[in-house]
């Protein structure tokens, strides 16, 4: 209904209180301003402005109108930027996923960049537990991903940058019967329950944390609920060790070694390639090579 010159011309008379002083800014007759402002008065069937002899003031209707009118201004704006900078390949969200085995130590600093360098993007930043990482950036519901284990188990157009070795360690309550247990065999520590992390995928095959063939697991949903849950003694599992360290350095949890190979994963960073989406491109430069991802993500302090 209004085009973005005539807001524009409402804007600077309620800003100016004058006729004239909006003519003057626009490089306009104080004539076309009264004439336009007179238009817009009779399209809406409402008076917009008080004439007094020296200046012009709002209405009630008025301040209300130009309160809105500056909102439309400020949106065809963004409008305007948000399409020159798609077609220049900067879109407004990166969707960042992280795999529940990384170390968050870096992300405060990797979010507090981000905004800094980009006044007008979000980012989006979920957690996504062993094959949920690959389905999320199969299904494009990630840009990118750090820290997805195992081998790659989706076809798909995205790159990946190789982040090192995940090491786990076996760890349980002080008090939990494993932990008085000199030797742990398979049969022993079969009899307990496995705190295992729940892969978050749904049209993959799942996978779990580490656990004998017999025992039985307690699925949990994230690292806060497991260690929870070893720390009480309700079971005993598998952690990343940089996750474990501390938790073991304070007694709250003991490190024990089952006779079998501790298991290791491999870990890397996916993106999803787009040339028309700068973000992603940024955000992979910005984290690194593969020995600045191993020692921000998942190295052990």
């Amino acid at each position: 209904m209004y085009s973005k010159s005539s807001l524009e011309m409402l804007d600077a008379v309620a800003r100016l209180g004058s006729f004239t002083a909006a003519a003057e800014l626009l490089h306009k007759v104080p004539s076309a301003i009264s004439y336009g402002v007179r238009q817009v008065e009779q399209e809406l069937d409402v008076v917009l402005f008080r004439r007094l002899p020296r200046k012009v003031e709002l209405t009630p209707a008025g301040e209300l109108f130009i309160a809105q009118a500056r909102l439309l201004l400020r949106q065809m704006e963004e409008i305007n930027a948000q399409t020159r900078r798609a077609a220049h390949g900067w879109q407004s969200t990166l969707k960042l996923t992280l795999d529940n085995v990384v170390k968050l130590d870096k992300l405060k600093s990797l979010v507090e960049d981000f905004y800094q360098q980009f006044e007008f993007a979000e980012l989006q930043i979920n957690m996504e537990v062993f094959n949920g990482s690959w389905e999320a950036i199969a299904q494009e519901r990630a840009d990118i991903v750090i820290g997805a284990t195992s081998a790659v188990p989706v076809g798909g157009d995205f790159e990946v940058r190789d982040m090192g070795e995940l090491k786990w360690t076996f760890v349980m309550s002080p008090h939990h019967p494993c932990a008085q247990q000199q030797d742990l065999s398979e049969a022993f520590v079969s009899q307990f329950p496995a705190i295992c992390l729940d892969d978050t995928s749904s049209v993959l095959p799942k996978r779990h944390t580490g656990h004998y063939p017999q025992q039985r697991r307690l699925l949990l949903p994230n690292w806060y609920s497991a260690i929870e849950c070893l720390k009480k003694g309700i079971g005993v599992g598998y952690m990343p060790r940089h996750i474990a360290l501390p938790l073991i350095e304070q007694g709250l949890l003991v490190e024990k070694t089952l006779p079998d190979q501790q298991p290791l994963s491999q870990c890397c960073l996916v993106w999803r390639k787009d040339d028309n989406h700068r973000l992603i491109e940024w955000m992979v430069n910005y984290l690194g090579s593969s020995e600045q991802l191993h020692r921000d993500w998942l190295k052990a302090d």
